[in-house]
């Protein structure tokens, strides 16, 4: 991405409450939704460090258009969890583009009636609810009315996709920041699916080396680098000199190396044909949580000192510190 379309593009999303209809023609002709996705699917097949790359160079260009393209990308990584005849049925690039998002809150219920489930209820936060051509959900199982439960009392649930024209969006995002996420609710009512639109987290069906990674590591790291390229933005929009700069731009750079690193030990493993073990999912959690708390600690201590344009509306600082703050509330690295 050269700097005058990457400023063109900046400058399209900046203050707005949905993204541009160009911006995501952009998104699109780019495959940016299919980081992840086969390349016999369309998709670019990018080895995890690259599609790392380029998440986090998006996120410096804008916090909403990284972080959606982070999460609808993310979403379309479930392709490797799709039964073979429904994958095939809706990845089927360039006649029509897949844009997947939705919840991983395990919010409404899903009740098996012969070869369909009938699925019902709301879910909240739908990253780039908008621009989605089908919604990802998870639902809790019922049988005869009653929701089903596991021996240690989890629930029993299942994942879906559904089409866009199936879901019912609720605008209710109204916060500071992530604004054109358009981070919108979802709600679905008695709406029939076929047995073969569910998934299951982490089985995958896929060879490529990318399905082999757990999600929650897969989600560590591409939330990750989504903070360090806000981060990196406001180190860009800024001018200010002092010890708490030259500790953000420590911490950045600190944090650069150890996503990068830890994203190619994984490929590595997967190269052997390793399994990711339970060790590495802890170390992977821990560190990229204690990366982010460091940037987060350190854009806070900074920001008192940026002057009056950090407060005003019209200015990217502003935008970027509105984005960030709003983007760590995400439940994936908050602790108690």
């Amino acid at each position: 991405m050269n700097r005058e379309n990457i400023q063109k593009i900046r400058q399209s999303c900046f203050n707005q409450q949905t993204l541009p209809q160009e911006v995501i023609d952009w998104v699109t002709q780019n495959k940016w939704w299919n980081i992840w996705v086969p390349a016999r699917y369309g998709g670019l097949e990018l080895a995890l460090s690259d599609g790392l790359r380029i998440l986090k160079s998006i996120a410096k260009i804008d916090g909403s258009l990284g972080w959606t393209v982070t999460l609808c990308s993310g979403a379309n990584f479930f392709i490797g969890n799709l039964n073979p005849s429904f994958r095939d049925s809706i990845f089927q690039y360039p006649a029509n583009p897949v844009c997947l998002g939705g919840s991983g809150a395990i919010l409404g219920t899903a009740e098996l009636e012969e070869d369909h489930f009938i699925l019902n209820g709301k879910w909240s936060y739908a990253t780039g609810a908008p621009y989605l051509t089908h919604f990802t959900l998870n639902a809790h199982l019922v049988e005869k009315g009653e929701k089903q439960f596991n021996e240690d009392g989890s629930p029993q649930f299942l994942s879906f996709v559904v089409t866009a024209n199936e879901v019912n969006i609720i605008e209710d995002w109204d916060t500071m920041g992530m604004k054109a996420t358009a981070t919108h609710s979802f709600e679905l009512n008695k709406v029939r699916v076929p047995k073969e639109n569910s998934f299951q987290y982490n089985d995958f069906k896929l060879p490529q080396a990318i399905f082999k990674v757990p999600f929650n590591v897969f989600a560590d790291l591409t939330l990750w680098v989504n903070y360090i390229g806000m981060a990196e933005h406001l180190l860009e929009e800024t001018t200010h000199k002092g010890d708490r700069m030259s500790a953000l731009h420590s911490v950045v750079k600190t944090a650069n190396q150890l996503v990068f690193q830890m994203a190619e030990e994984i490929e590595h493993k997967l190269k052997d044909s390793a399994t990711i073990d339970e060790e590495t999912i802890v170390a992977t959690h821990e560190k990229a949580s204690d990366s982010v708390r460091k940037l987060t600690a350190s854009i806070t201590e900074v920001y008192p000192y940026l002057g009056i344009q950090a407060c005003s509306l019209n200015s990217p600082i502003n935008q970027i510190f509105r984005d960030y703050f709003t983007s760590t509330q995400h439940h994936h690295f908050l602790t108690k």
